[in-house]
């Protein structure tokens, strides 16, 4: 299936479907996937989603509203739906994806949604409820499917076929003994092919990769990507099941981080939404800019320190935004990578000290590489082989920095508690700036007059 782009054609036949009775919406939209809904609702008005949800079967309705871009605020769609249809849908989802719509919402208003569901499912969300959002326990979804390590292959699949009439699908079959401890884990091939005498415990595959329900969600991910697995249990610290979280949860928190990532990395609030009103954008960034532009005054100082200079070679003004520009774009790169270093895994002493290196024999090699290209044009164009000179010093000077810089800064912000991706390119663009127009300035002051 090609993945779904909302046109005009689409949006255009639904509009004209909302404006008619509800026989002809609901045969309207029976063409289309409960994702495919979700996406059309981000450019549909928010007095049509509650129609639409109203009229859908409520299987498909509650796959819908899982489905809903987080910005598009599908609880307050929950909340505001008639009591009766909004336990039916929250039934109906998945329990990590009931919880995760249901902490949105207002404390009274979690309780009153709680208090109309079943126990049993009410139960089993307020638990979840308990763990923070960016956790495996907040992630994770407590219905699975287990079996008892001391089973034979007939009450495995007797208790497997129970469990799954309450399951849209599943990967894994969990081995526990009576107290729930998790004992490993069996694949429903290994238990269907077995003899029919067969024990579970001769079937599992025991030491399976699990995490506590308290690691970070980003934890998770690395795990389910090291390994290759499709599921991941959950465990407390006596390593009882609690849980199991999909690849599917997964590529959603990778979707959420690396968004998170590319915000903090351009010196944006995480905070801030992307579809988010231009006042909130505001806020979330101007902070960042003034802070920004206190760091240029620095930058400005320097030049205004070397106004002589200035005044008596005029084209090492040119020259030193090529050197300044040409330093902000590898400190950047050596941010990139390092940035992405950290966020992958916590780098050793000796890691660190490699990355450090590489980054630095980086920045050296480049810095000598385009010094020389500035200052043979320099020379060819201006006449003047000292001019060369210095510009191939202050550029080789100021790559080294980016990259030493680059590589540093991030290091040691993490080594003393501060997020490299948010505060990092502010101190590497005061260090690139300040060196690019230091360095041809003092060279030019030293050579050329």
């Amino acid at each position: 299936m090609q993945s779904f782009e909302v046109d005009k054609k689409d949006l255009s036949r639904v509009k004209a479907a909302l404006e008619g009775d509800d026989a002809g919406l609901a045969e309207v939209l029976q063409d289309y996937h409960a994702s495919e809904i979700a996406i059309l609702f981000e450019r549909l008005p928010s007095e049509a989603h509650e129609r639409i949800i109203n009229i859908l079967p409520t299987e498909i309705a509650s796959e819908v509203i899982s489905e809903m871009d987080e910005e598009s605020h599908p609880e307050e769609l929950l909340i505001n739906l008639d009591p009766e249809k909004r336990s039916e849908i929250v039934s109906e989802l998945d329990y990590d994806d009931a919880t995760d719509l249901i902490a949105q919402l207002e404390e009274h208003e979690q309780q009153d949604l709680l208090e109309s569901m079943d126990e049993e499912d009410a139960s089993s969300i307020r638990a979840l409820l308990s763990y923070g959002e960016n956790t495996a326990g907040g992630l994770m979804n407590s219905s699975l499917i287990k079996v008892n390590i001391r089973q034979d292959k007939k009450g495995a699949l007797d208790d497997i076929i129970r469990q799954s009439e309450e399951m849209e699908e599943f990967y894994t079959i969990y081995v526990v003994e009576d107290d729930d401890t998790l004992q490993g884990v069996v694949s429903i091939k290994n238990i269907i092919k077995a003899h029919a005498d067969a024990k579970i415990s001769s079937l599992l595959k025991a030491d399976p990769v699990y995490v506590n329900a308290d690691v970070d969600q980003e934890e998770v991910a690395r795990l389910i990507s090291q390994y290759n697995l499709t599921t991941i249990p959950v465990v407390d610290d006596h390593m009882k099941l609690l849980g199991r979280i999909t690849v599917d949860d997964i590529i959603d928190v990778m979707e959420e981080e690396s968004t998170e990532d590319i915000l903090k990395f351009s010196g944006v609030s995480e905070d801030e939404e992307l579809s988010g009103s231009w006042q909130d954008a505001v806020k979330s960034r101007l902070p960042w800019l003034v802070l920004n532009l206190a760091t240029g005054f620095l930058a400005a100082g320097v030049v205004r320190h070397f106004a002589s200079v200035q005044v008596a070679i005029p084209t090492i003004v040119a020259y030193m935004t090529i050197v300044s520009g040409m330093g902000g774009n590898a400190a950047t790169q050596a941010l990139a990578v390092t940035v992405r270093r950290i966020s992958l895994s916590d780098l050793t002493d000796s890691q660190a000290y490699r990355t450090v290196l590489k980054e630095f024999s980086v920045g050296l090699i480049n810095g000598a590489v385009n010094g020389l290209i500035v200052g043979a044009f320099a020379f060819v164009y201006d006449g003047s082989p000292m001019m060369g000179v210095v510009l191939f010093l202050a550029m080789t000077g100021n790559l080294f920095i980016a990259g030493l810089t680059g590589a540093t800064i991030p290091l040691v912000l993490k080594r003393v508690g501060i997020d490299p991706a948010v505060a990092s390119s502010i101190i590497i663009t005061t260090f690139t700036d300040c060196a690019g127009f230091f360095l041809p300035l003092w060279f030019a002051s030293k050579f050329l007059l």
